[in-house]
C-alpha cells in the first residue's frame, strides 16, 4: 500500500512557553491533517512562525517588543512566507518511505504536477534528494538520487493523481484547525495567524 503525507518539519519545542506545544523529536516531521489535537496544531504552528521569525528588512515594521507579537513578527508581516516540509510517500508494502529533503518547502509540492502533467520529473531538495520521474503511465520515486543503491517507490500515474488530492485535502482540514486554535490561545491576531498559516501552506483561502 502506498500513502501520501503533508508532513511539516518541526523545530525544537524545549523552552517554548508562548503557547502550549506537543512533545517532538527537532526536525522531525509531522503529518497535517485534520486529526491533530490542539497541541500539534500549536506545534506546527509554532514551527511555522520559526521559520518565518527573521529580522525585519527595510520597509517592513519593527519588531514588537512584547515576547508573542516579536515571535509572530515575521510569519504577519513578510510576503514571502517559508514552511519547511513537502510530502512523505510510504510504501507500507516494502518498507519504503520518501521525505522531502532539506530546504524543500510546503509550497513546493505544486512540483508534483510536472510529474503528473509537464515535463515528468520534479526534485525536492537535498540530503536526502528525493526524485520523482514520470515513466509512461507509471512514475517512479527515487528516496535519494545521490545513491547509487537507493530504494524506489513506483506506482500508476492514476493513483498518484488520487494520493496528491488526499493530500490536499489533509492540509485543509489541518487549515480548519488553525482558526479555533488561535481563537482560544492568540485571540487578538486569530485572523491573521490563521491567513498567514495558509499562505505559508500555500492553501488557497476560498478552501481553507
Amino acid at each position: 500500500m502506498i500513502e501520501i503525507q503533508p508532513v511539516l518539519e518541526i523545530r525544537a519545542p524545549d523552552g517554548f512557553a508562548l503557547w502550549p506545544v506537543a512533545g517532538a523529536e527537532p526536525y522531525g516531521f509531522l503529518r497535517l491533517s485534520g486529526a491533530l489535537s490542539p497541541a500539534e496544531v500549536g506545534t506546527a504552528v509554532m514551527s511555522i512562525a520559526a521559520c518565518n521569525d527573521c529580522e525585519p528588512d527595510d520597509g517592513l515594521p519593527p519588531r514588537p517588543a512584547d515576547p508573542l507579537g516579536a515571535f509572530l513578527h515575521g510569519l504577519l508581516t513578510l510576503d514571502d512566507l517559508f514552511a519547511a516540509g513537502g510530502l512523505r510517500v510510504t510504501d507500507t508494502l516494502h518498507g519504503r518511505t520518501l521525505l522531502p529533503g532539506c530546504c524543500n518547502a510546503m509550497d513546493e509540492r505544486s512540483d508534483w504536477a510536472e510529474v503528473v502533467d509537464g515535463s515528468g520529473r520534479a526534485t525536492f531538495g537535498h540530503d536526502p534528494s528525493p526524485l520523482a520521474e514520470r515513466l509512461g503511465d507509471r512514475v517512479r520515486l527515487t528516496v535519494d538520487s545521490d545513491q547509487d543503491d537507493s530504494p524506489v517507490i513506483e506506482l500508476p500515474v492514476t493513483r498518484l493523481h488520487h494520493l496528491l488530492a488526499c493530500a490536499e485535502r489533509d492540509l485543509t482540514d489541518f487549515t480548519h484547525l488553525v482558526g479555533p486554535w488561535a481563537a482560544r490561545h492568540v485571540p487578538g491576531r486569530a485572523a491573521a495567524i490563521t491567513a498567514a498559516v495558509a499562505r505559508a501552506l500555500a492553501v488557497r483561502q476560498g478552501d481553507a
